[in-house]
């Protein structure tokens, strides 16, 4: 996947990338309008009239929605540490063969990619979600 970079420019993008996360997406969330899904699209009222549950009990669709991108990426985190186990046992029963150490090095340089790229999505997924609910 990544090959064709050394670990210096590897370490260069990464670090290039958590500069973008902690300075300028902040600033863009910050400038935008808030819009409660809820109270503006006529939905409480809907519901009141329906009968159903509102205030703060009641499941919105924003956090319901949260729920989901959150189990995913913990899955999807939790696929990757596995991944990293994996390739980690890989390695140590390679047995000097420079084959197997050489896939195994693969396998566990991409699935830590896999974990950073995941670890990114959900802090992006958790900013967003927080600033609309």
């Amino acid at each position: 996947m990544f090959m064709f970079l050394r670990k210096k420019d590897i370490i260069a993008l990464a670090f290039s990338f958590g500069i973008f996360l902690f300075t300028l997406l902040p600033l863009t969330i910050a400038s935008a309008q808030s819009f409660n899904f809820n109270n503006d699209s006529g939905l409480k009222t809907t519901s009141e009239k329906a009968g159903f549950a509102t205030g703060e009990s009641a499941e919105t669709v924003d956090s319901i929605i949260g729920t989901i991108i959150y189990s995913a990426l913990g899955l999807v985190g939790v696929i990757f540490f596995g991944l990293i186990i994996f390739s980690g046992f890989k390695w140590m029963i390679a047995q000097g063969n420079e084959n197997k150490v050489e896939k195994a090095k693969d396998g566990l340089l991409n699935a830590i990619i896999g974990l950073i790229i995941t670890l990114a999505a959900y802090a992006i997924s958790y900013f967003i979600i927080s600033y609309f609910t």
